[in-house]
């Protein structure tokens, strides 16, 4: 069942459904007749990667926004937040909230979890929008020497808690934000104020809730150990069997664009576009091209008759 929790300034209602524990989620309504899209961030993201984007895909489609196991107000509660445990949430999340078939929409980590949503279910997926996914990585294009180390970090579990407790130490919310930031965007400044802020005070919230931690490495672990398996995680992604959309930063510093490349040469039947002077969130840096984008590739794709509204 699912409960309210008033509307989000960004326009949307938040709400939460019970899937063995809260999950959480933005309703951003839209256009009744319109495709259901469903929005899934990436990794230490939340619901408000998607509030600049979201409404303006409204204005074609109906248009939601989950936060998945461990991240924005999904708190773990003894639940694992593995991509793998993700998608299984995900699948629930659509047979219970959407009850139809549905556009997912899936930034870095979910666009991982998307895939494996197409994949495994593929009655419940019509189309696949993948931004800056985090696929295995073509054959050389690594992320920067900096970003790989601390991955790195994440992936020893002591090393890992220590990192991120030495970061909330040292920084407080906003100065963590702004980080981020400058570690996803070519130009951090793009993003509004007030997102900054909300950002702000959603990682101060969070900073209460125990667990978490090891709730952040334990999905970061299991990215990378799906990178790590590249052959097999690609011939996962090879099975995918519904159109698909890809956009990319091209001065991506996590997911480098050369990804992009290998992805457009292996798929030559997937739309794949590079975004120039962007970088890991082109929702957040360039929202209006990003769903100029997203809606042209909508329009001109063909899906049978009713399958992508409720």
């Amino acid at each position: 069942m699912t409960g309210g929790r008033g509307i989000s300034r960004w326009g949307g209602a938040s709400r939460f459904v019970d899937l063995d524990g809260p999950v959480h989620y933005v309703d951003f309504g839209g256009k009744p007749t319109g495709p259901v899209m469903v929005l899934v961030h990436g990794l230490g993201g939340s619901h408000l990667n998607w509030a600049l984007l979201a409404p303006l895909l409204a204005a074609d489609a109906r248009v939601l926004a989950v936060d998945l196991l461990g991240f924005g107000l999904s708190h773990p509660q003894g639940r694992s937040t593995t991509v793998q445990a993700n998608a299984r949430m995900l699948d629930r999340f659509v047979q219970e909230v959407i009850g139809g078939p549905m556009i997912l929409v899936g930034n870095s980590m979910g666009g991982m979890v998307s895939i494996l949503q197409a994949v495994r279910h593929p009655g419940t997926v019509v189309g696949l929008v993948l931004i800056d996914p985090a696929l295995p990585p073509a054959v050389g294009a690594r992320p920067e020497l900096a970003i790989t180390a601390a991955f790195a970090g994440f992936a020893v579990p002591v090393l890992g808690r220590w990192a991120l407790a030495r970061e909330r130490r040292q920084r407080s919310p906003r100065q963590q934000v702004h980080r981020l930031l400058q570690l996803c965007c070519v130009d951090p400044s793009a993003v509004p104020e007030e997102l900054v802020a909300a950002s702000a005070e959603l990682l101060e919230q969070r900073s209460r809730v125990r667990g978490l931690d090891a709730a952040f490495l334990t999905a970061a672990r299991s990215l990378l150990a799906l990178g790590a398996r590249r052959s097999a995680t690609w011939a996962t992604i090879d099975a995918i069997r519904v159109p698909v959309l890809h956009l990319h930063g091209a001065q991506d510093r996590l997911v480098p664009a050369a990804i992009a490349a290998y992805a457009a040469q292996r798929h030559p039947e997937w739309t794949v576009e590079v975004i120039p002077g962007v970088g890991h969130v082109p929702q957040l840096e360039v929202p209006g091209p990003t769903a100029g984008r997203i809606l042209t590739w909508l329009a001109g794709t063909a899906y049978p008759e009713g399958d992508t509204h409720r």
